[in-house]
């Protein structure tokens, strides 16, 4: 089934001052996909988000979205399409958990306006699948980091956009909220949204991901459906590790194995 092309980019670089980060990079992302971007801390992944939702703009190349560039949209037609979860976020003090969630529909409230009864639904909605209406007035510096981070997650999902983007969103949490967060993502994706997720967990990418983005020193090495993409030459070529890459016959989906060593 043909896929509606959601972002394309054609030579897209990206400096901080004189350093380049990014280099020629090419990728077409069609809606309805659950997408890994994955490679060694420092290549880019975080960058190439930044430049995605049009917090950066690239030194040379073109970014579209939906077929128009990226930097003819404003800020709130952005943020009707896509809702970020980043790693870290300063929240600051003084807001409880529920003013938190009830962020992600500032896009849909106007100036000066107050919430709907749409908007509180959305906000009720995101809690409780997120499973943390329980915490609704507490403040957010009193929170664990995994319910903090789960809060965030809450308020991408009140913005209800139809792309959502983790910057290795799950990282402070625990096995179990990883696994549920992942398990919203896969089902907004049955539902005709995407996911663009940077993963850290090769497992995790492999269990959820149906293409996988493989990057390394600034740019894409290698793009394309995770059964054909994620082999031990690749974790190899990009990772520097040994690895072998099986079928898990519990979950079915690729399992990726490393070689260890005690030597130095």
């Amino acid at each position: 089934m043909n896929k509606t092309t959601l972002f394309k980019t054609d030579g897209v670089s990206f400096t901080y001052d004189v350093t380049p980060v990014l280099q020629d990079i090419n990728l077409n992302l069609q809606v309805g996909k659950f997408y890994g971007i994955v490679g060694p801390n420092g290549c880019g992944k975080t960058t190439l988000l930044d430049l995605l939702i049009g917090s950066r703009s690239a030194a040379s190349g073109n970014i579209l979205l939906r077929d128009k560039p990226i930097q003819t949209y404003n800020r709130r037609s952005l943020a009707r399409i896509l809702a970020l979860v980043p790693q870290e976020f300063d929240t600051g003090f003084g807001f409880t958990v529920e003013e938190i969630v009830l962020m992600g529909r500032h896009p849909y409230i106007e100036r000066f306006g107050s919430p709907s009864p749409a908007d509180w639904d959305a906000v009720e909605k995101a809690m409780s699948l997120i499973g943390i209406t329980e915490l609704r007035k507490r403040y957010i510096n009193t929170l664990s980091g995994g319910q903090k981070q789960r809060t965030i997650v809450a308020r991408a999902l009140a913005q209800n956009t139809s792309v959502l983007l983790f910057d290795e969103a799950t990282s402070s949490l625990d096995i179990k909220y990883t696994l549920h967060i992942f398990n919203i993502g896969r089902q907004l994706v049955q539902e005709g949204k995407t996911v663009i997720a940077v993963i850290h967990n090769l497992n995790l990418a492999a269990a959820y991901c149906d293409d996988i983005i493989f990057m390394k020193d600034g740019t894409i090495q290698l793009a394309g459906p995770t059964a054909e993409t994620l082999t031990p030459k690749t974790i190899a070529d990009i990772f520097d590790v040994e690895a072998n890459v099986t079928q898990d016959p519990f979950n079915h989906s690729l399992q990726v194995s490393f070689q260890y060593s005690t030597e130095i």
